[in-house]
């Protein structure tokens, strides 16, 4: 289905939960979250059927998202689930890595392709400040799983922070040289509830650029990412740059949350309800929001934070 300016929108972001058990900087609050009552929140038969109406729409690629979506405890069920769903080409899953070790087999078997893995710096002590709990050795135990699992295809998502770990771009360009992976460095958003925005935490992806001369441009893919590879790699670097240089204009993609709203832009706090709805209600909802899809998600900078209404654990990675 195409929306107002022309885009087919074929790529369905799912948050299956908003809980983590991480507290990332740039994500959640000291204090993670405040639990929300069960029946707030989408059902696994919700979830399913949302994904089977927006699939008859035109949805093709899914990516779960949380929060954390391992900790889900019917995670598992949800992924062969949406697997099954006619028209469901590519199914994808964003985590911290933390729990894959247990889990990557299963994933794979339930139906999961592909593997995002956020990891934003190799440094014990770096990766226990920017995630307040973790331990950097888990998120790596994971990683190793998720190759060893045999996924078509493993990225790291790294965000770049100013004074955090921007003087890691080589080392973690470096992963994509030592493993089949691609390392993606994302510009930080200004999102509402973030600990980590000040205008000096900015970094341009350009920085990447300028810290790897020897980056190589190679042929781009669908997707926002600008790709390149470094001599002798295995895998790739990409840079996904949504202040410096907006894609918003190639956007083929609808936000579900795990309370059941659907964002046409992340960045805008425009939101339809599907919850406690019918089939047909949520096909309507779902055709409300592809028509509504904004042409831009507006200026974004330390000034003009984002206006997604919610902090990012409540929307999905």
């Amino acid at each position: 289905m195409q929306d107002a300016f022309g885009r087919n929108i074929t790529y369905l972001r799912l948050s299956v939960t908003e809980l983590c058990n991480l507290r990332c900087r740039y994500c959640m609050p000291p204090e993670g979250i405040q639990k929300r009552l069960h029946e707030d929140m989408l059902t696994q038969e919700e979830t399913l059927l949302a994904v089977k109406v927006a699939a008859k729409l035109g949805i093709s690629k899914v990516r779960i998202t949380g929060g954390e979506p391992l900790v889900k405890k019917n995670i598992l069920a949800l992924c062969q689930g949406v697997a099954d769903t006619e028209g469901i080409e590519e199914l994808c899953l964003t985590t911290n890595g933390t729990l894959l070790p247990g889990l990557a087999d299963s994933l794979l078997a339930a139906g999961v392709r592909r593997i995002n893995i956020s990891l934003d710096t190799l440094n014990p002590d770096t990766y226990a400040r920017i995630t307040r709990v973790g331990k950097l050795s888990d998120a790596l135990s994971g990683l190793h799983a998720a190759l060893a699992a045999g996924f078509e295809k493993v990225k790291i998502n790294a965000v770049l922070m100013g004074g955090v770990n921007d003087g890691e771009i080589g080392s973690l360009a470096e992963l994509s040289r030592a493993y089949p992976v691609d390392v993606r460095f994302i510009e930080l958003m200004p999102m509402p509830g973030s600990q980590a925005f000040k205008e000096a935490a900015f970094v341009p992806g350009e920085a990447v650029l300028k810290a790897l001369p020897e980056l190589m441009p190679v042929p781009q893919e669908d997707g926002v990412a600008s790709l390149y590879t470094l001599p002798g790699a295995k895998g790739r670097v990409g840079l996904i740059r949504p202040l410096s240089c907006q894609f918003c204009g190639t956007c083929d993609r609808l936000r579900l949350t795990a309370d059941g709203r659907i964002k046409p832009c992340l960045h805008q706090p425009l939101e339809y309800p599907i919850k406690g709805l019918s089939e047909q209600q949520m096909q309507a909802q779902f055709r409300r929001a592809i028509q509504n899809k904004p042409p831009w998600h507006g200026e974004l900078s330390s000034q003009s934070p984002s206006r997604a209404g919610r902090p990012m654990h409540r929307i999905g990675g």
